[in-house]
């Protein structure tokens, strides 16, 4: 499995600039500063909760590659869930994974027969979307945090950022970051972000969060791009 997709973002150390058009529907923008165009933000209060592809729990999706695509066509996708109870993980056929315990005790993945402990937060645990995969939960439930790519047409990278970064993507990569703790403000509007919002930078978007807490930086490559551009 792949998961680097590099020297798309950085440490900020207070430099940078992030804007972008006031959005509707939940999203908000920072305005356009010093060239650069934005980012868009997405509210964690504005994301409807689903069953799991197996019924086993809810999902709350927080970006795609395109909002018409269900979970059997996807490019890439990212995602909160709620974990009650211990039970086998839906299988995604072609699909690479990245999971990360945000709330509760965590977790044990059974993924092709070999035993995994996933409990540490903010720690992220990638896997085969379609290995046989059950979850045994190690004291209640959980919270956890998926990064999914189809295996022939994207990629994923994932990291925890507890200090300011800056963001600059390439062409054709999308770069989302997601508040799992505590909040990040969009250095030039001020735009806060509480506790699983995020924003999302994609060709021209470029700028700097300041964090306080934890926020989970996605990277994502579609095939359409060279990663050594």
């Amino acid at each position: 499995m792949t998961t680097g997709a590099d020297a798309v973002t950085e440490g900020a150390d207070g430099a940078g600039s992030v804007g972008g058009p006031v959005g509707a529907g939940g999203t908000d923008g920072a305005a356009g500063a010093g060239g650069v165009t934005g980012g868009r933000v997405l509210r964690a209060q504005d994301r409807p909760a689903t069953p799991w592809k197996n019924g086993g729990g809810l999902t709350r999706e927080v970006a795609a590659d395109d909002s018409t695509a269900g979970l059997d066509d996807f490019v890439w996708r990212v995602s909160l869930a709620d974990v009650a109870g211990s039970g086998p993980f839906s299988a995604f056929a072609g699909v690479d994974r990245i999971i990360t315990v945000v709330d509760g005790a965590g977790m044990e993945l059974t993924v092709d027969g070999a035993v995994h402990t996933v409990a540490a937060p903010y720690e992220p645990f990638p896997f085969p979307g379609d290995a046989a995969t059950g979850c045994r939960l190690l004291d209640g439930p959980i919270v956890d945090f998926n990064v999914m790519t189809r295996r022939s047409r994207a990629w994923a990278h994932v990291r925890m950022e507890r200090e300011d970064f800056a963001v600059e993507p390439r062409s054709g990569v999308v770069v989302l970051a997601v508040v799992l703790q505590g909040t990040a403000t969009v250095a030039e509007s001020g735009v806060t972000l509480g506790r699983f919002d995020a924003v999302q930078f994609s060709g021209d978007d470029a700028g700097t969060l300041r964090v306080d807490g934890v926020t989970a930086i996605v990277t994502v490559l579609t095939t359409d791009c060279d990663p050594s551009a």
